[in-house]
């Protein structure tokens, strides 16, 4: 058995093209506990995600989590679960459809694009592959993650890197680490807001709402929670939000230890105290609604603010597949591919070149 992979009779002659892996987190294959248990232990075995001694958390995840949540979870996931399937996955599917559509329709060259996911399916390792069977020789890989986090970026390449090592001929690679910063992604964010306030009206208050970390993994050097309050103080600015009127939190968070905060649970219960009427919240987090934001959003928190004694939590809808996405990613990419396509045709015209002289040897052999 070959130790490294590729084609059992590999065609030199076949044209190359350029892949690009889109990647997000993940999603179970259906709403039931078996698959969210599967998908959950997965996730969290990651040693990105959960940082903690293997043993010791081996115990915790299958004797504890493992029999309690998936449940819970599941339940959670029916609540969103649409009638073609995962919200996520198929905002994640549709996404990466038409950033290639754009990328095709921009540079005029054979670009081949996958989907992957860090947990579930389609797995990155199995998009890798299909990219493979496209003769991709040059990869982009872009993680639907506009801040940086160890717990999400960086398994995104672990995965990938795990992967490529095992083929025979590694592709020309880049990596998109964030844009959070990035003003079309700004003015994309901020445009969304207003669109939600031309139509619903504007609440008293703006919650940009970001998924937690544990403390100690910013405190050991992760930039997360610096973009995320860089990307609110940018759509800040540019809704020209005064003091006050807007706050960043944190969602999301597991176990006993803390986390980033303030908490987006304990926020909202204090605003429903204080007698707040509407208010508003995006998650700048999230390219593509998911459960954390249709379900513990939406619906969880909407009603805790209600019952805590606010109006109405107007939930404002990640940027999903919508045309501003779309071109905001559709920059990321064309940056990085930047010389990509004029030396993929030069490549593929040599390679032409060397067919075509291959086959006149071959058909000169056979008549002499």
């Amino acid at each position: 058995m070959a130790r490294y992979s590729g084609d059992a009779d590999f065609d030199h002659g076949k044209p190359q093209t350029i892949g690009l892996l889109v990647v997000n987190l993940g999603t179970p294959d259906d709403p039931s506990t078996g698959a969210v248990r599967r998908y959950l232990k997965q996730f969290l075995w990651d040693p990105r995600v959960v940082e903690q001694p293997r043993w010791l958390w081996w115990l915790i995840l299958n004797l504890i989590i493992l029999r309690i949540r998936p449940s819970r979870s599941a339940a959670a996931y029916q609540k969103i679960w649409t009638d073609k399937g995962s919200p996520l996955l198929l905002y994640s599917q549709s996404i990466a459809d038409k950033v290639g559509a754009a990328l095709a329709e921009a540079t005029g060259s054979p670009v081949v694009t996958e989907l992957g996911m860090s947990y579930g399916s389609p797995s990155i390792p199995d998009a890798i592959e299909r990219l493979r069977a496209k003769n991709a020789r040059r990869l982009v890989v872009l993680p639907l993650y506009p801040q940086y986090s160890a717990t999400t970026t960086a398994t995104v390449f672990d995965q990938v890197t795990e992967t490529l090592r095992r083929q025979r001929w590694v592709p020309e690679l880049r990596f998109i680490n964030q844009y959070h910063d990035r003003p079309r992604f700004i003015t994309a964010l901020a445009d969304s807001v207003r669109a939600h306030w031309q139509e619903h009206g504007r609440g008293e208050r703006l919650l940009f709402s970001f998924h937690g970390i544990p403390q100690r993994y910013f405190r050991a050097g992760d930039p997360y929670h610096c973009q995320c309050q860089k990307t609110a103080r940018l759509v800040a600015d540019a809704l020209s939000l005064e003091k006050g009127s807007w706050q960043v939190s944190f969602q999301s968070r597991v176990g006993r230890e803390p986390w980033l905060m303030p908490y987006t649970d304990y926020t909202l219960e204090d605003w429903g105290a204080e007698k707040l009427g509407n208010v508003d919240v995006i998650c700048p987090g999230f390219a593509a609604d998911c459960l954390e934001t249709l379900e513990e959003i939406a619906l969880e928190n909407g009603e805790a603010f209600v019952e805590a004694g606010g109006g109405a939590l107007r939930y404002i809808p990640s940027l999903n597949d919508g045309d501003d996405q779309v071109a905001t990613l559709s920059d990321l990419v064309l940056e990085q591919t930047a010389g990509w396509h004029d030396a993929l045709k030069t490549d593929n015209a040599q390679i032409g070149d060397s067919a075509r002289r291959a086959e006149a040897l071959e058909q000169h052999a056979a008549a002499s």
